[in-house]
């Protein structure tokens, strides 16, 4: 049971009771000497003691309702604290993991030049060379083009593919904010809403992720493209100057049927 309603019937009695002290003191007073003592029987009455008395009696009172607020307001105050280190639970980085990576494992399955840098240089100087060798032969040639064709083409396959996963995606990372601006707003303390905002920020490097590996593939396609048409241009150049020669031009001679 709480102490503060027998506390507060106290506290609005304690006027009258000081009162009522105050003038039985006063009209004891007047017709006794300042500290006259009364007694009936074996109770003896000192109305200045009973004054000071009260007077204590009512400030100690005020003093313990005092501590009482001060208590409520550490209890409250530890009650807040609570619910600011309260965690959220909720998570969205195991879903955003999940997507992020249906378009990493696009990029991974990824046909024709490689991603890797080492590789990639190796590959690129035997199929989009500067100037064919002397000693290369018209069918590697034929070949080497071949194999560019399916390198644009499968660039342009994977840019697709990308584009339609990340419109996929899109679907879900809507559900995902959803979820996350419902769970902030419903947040019961500091901690709460911060670790919401955090995760917000996650799904916005999420999206950034995957707006790059789109735009990643896209270039790469047209890179493949615009490869592709300058080694068509040197091999055309190359088939045309074997097909002229380096030799000297036919020269017409005259030519005896009789000789004398």
């Amino acid at each position: 049971m709480s102490l503060r309603a027998p506390l507060r019937s106290f506290h609005s009695f304690k006027p009258r009771l000081v009162a009522l002290a105050t003038a039985a003191a006063l009209t004891l007073g007047a017709t006794q000497p300042a500290h006259a003592l009364f007694g009936v029987g074996d109770i003896v009455l000192d109305p200045v003691n009973l004054v000071q008395n009260t007077m204590t009696a009512a400030r100690t009172l005020e003093q313990i309702n005092n501590q009482i607020r001060q208590l409520q307001n550490e209890a409250q105050m530890l009650i807040n604290q609570a619910r600011n280190l309260a965690s959220l639970p909720f998570n969205v980085v195991n879903r955003l993991r999940s997507t992020l990576d249906t378009t990493r494992q696009l990029i991974a399955q990824a046909q024709g030049l490689a991603y890797q840098v080492s590789h990639l240089n190796t590959e690129f100087a035997r199929l989009y060379p500067e100037q064919y060798a002397a000693t290369v032969s018209g069918n590697q040639m034929f070949q080497d083009a071949h194999q560019r064709w399916k390198n644009t083409l499968s660039g342009l396959q994977t840019a697709m593919q990308m584009q339609a996963q990340v419109s996929q995606n899109l679907s879900l990372d809507e559900g995902v904010l959803a979820d996350l601006v419902s769970q902030s707003q419903s947040a019961t303390g500091a901690l709460q809403a911060m670790q919401a905002t955090n995760q917000l920020l996650a799904l916005q490097a999420k999206q950034s992720i995957q707006s790059q590996q789109l735009m990643l593939t896209q270039d790469r396609a047209a890179s493949l493209e615009l490869a592709r048409q300058a080694a068509a241009i040197e091999r055309g150049r190359e088939v045309t100057r074997r097909f002229i020669g380096s030799g000297t031009g036919y020269t017409p001679q005259g030519v005896s049927f009789y000789s004398h």
